[in-house]
């Protein structure tokens, strides 16, 4: 071996011996690093969270050796927008460590990342789609998407169109009603972390009726029903006080296509002049002359859905 190399050698074995010693490479450098989300939602493809919302960032460590630190970062793309060290703690009856931070992500599409203190170990990215607290009529994008997917998810009559339109509001007021909100077309923070949390299905009261139709009327929706699965919410507008809807159990028994001279668009009787049809005017409130009225552009959905024979169940 030549001099120079020989005297390298013995400058640099100790040093090396050194750092190879637990407690002192791994003290920097864990082996692997996991990381996962808490507080977030799944929809679709997206680890979703409302804008002002902290989203827990938990990770295991592996193997776990005392003064380990772990740094989460948050990017947009290439550009970091926050982000937190944390230490790293024995997950006991493991090998491993466990660390936690908790952050508030800026709205948008985000990467969590999580390396060693002296980025020598790295997780494997997570995304983040994080949106906008609430949304109202003529918004659009990753808000809108969100909200329409988890409230077809629960079988509320809505476009999938990333358009806050006429028919998401619908579906938005049909939500509220079903949920003792106040009866507006507008998803609020609460309306969109209920919608995210799977809350707001609506319970079927005959369940062994088969094929039918339910007339909330003390919530003002109706909805079909295959047994206690639901096909469809819609929001509805019964009889006034002065003429109440009819309650009971009944069987549509006559159907009219198109538009009669009553302004009644796709109507299906279940009991003498009482019936389900489509109507210009339908408030949030009861305000028929007895029968259920349904928005127009639902009335056709409706009346192909019902046939001769099924059965509506109308009930306060």
């Amino acid at each position: 071996m030549p001099r120079l190399v020989r005297r390298a050698a013995l400058i640099l074995g100790p040093l090396c011996a050194a750092l190879s010693l637990p407690g002192v490479a791994a003290a920097q450098s864990p082996g692997t690093i996991s990381l996962g989300l808490e507080r977030v939602h799944h929809v679709g493809h997206d680890d979703v969270a409302l804008r002002g919302d902290r989203v827990r960032v938990r990770g295991v460590v592996a193997p776990y050796v005392a003064g380990q630190k772990v740094v989460v970062r948050l990017c947009r793309g290439k550009r970091k927008v926050a982000a937190k060290q944390a230490g790293v703690r024995p997950v006991a009856g493991t090998p491993n460590g466990g660390f936690a931070v908790s952050l508030k992500p800026p709205k948008g599409r985000l990467t969590v990342r999580a390396t060693g203190a002296q980025a020598t170990a790295s997780a494997k990215p997570r995304g983040l789609l994080v949106v906008a607290p609430s949304a109202a009529p003529g918004a659009r994008g990753p808000t809108v998407r969100v909200l329409q997917s988890r409230l077809a998810a629960l079988r509320y009559a809505v476009a999938r169109s990333g358009v806050f339109d006429a028919s998401t509001a619908r579906a938005v007021v049909a939500y509220r009603k079903v949920t003792g909100r106040a009866r507006v077309g507008v998803a609020s923070r609460g309306v969109l972390r209920s919608l995210l949390a799977g809350r707001g299905a609506f319970k079927a009261r005959y369940p062994g009726h088969g094929k039918h139709v339910e007339a909330d009327l003390s919530r003002q929706v109706l909805v079909l029903l295959h047994g206690r699965r639901m096909d469809r919410i819609y929001s509805t507008s019964s009889g006034k006080a002065s003429t109440p809807t009819v309650l009971g159990r009944f069987r549509v028994y006559s159907k009219v296509p198109g538009t009669n001279a009553k302004g009644m668009v796709h109507t299906s009787y279940f009991i003498g002049g009482y019936a389900i049809h489509g109507y210009a005017s339908v408030p949030t409130f009861p305000a028929s002359h007895g029968c259920l009225r349904v928005p127009i552009p639902n009335a056709r959905s409706i009346y192909d859905w019902l046939r001769i024979g099924d059965r509506v169940d109308v009930y306060p």
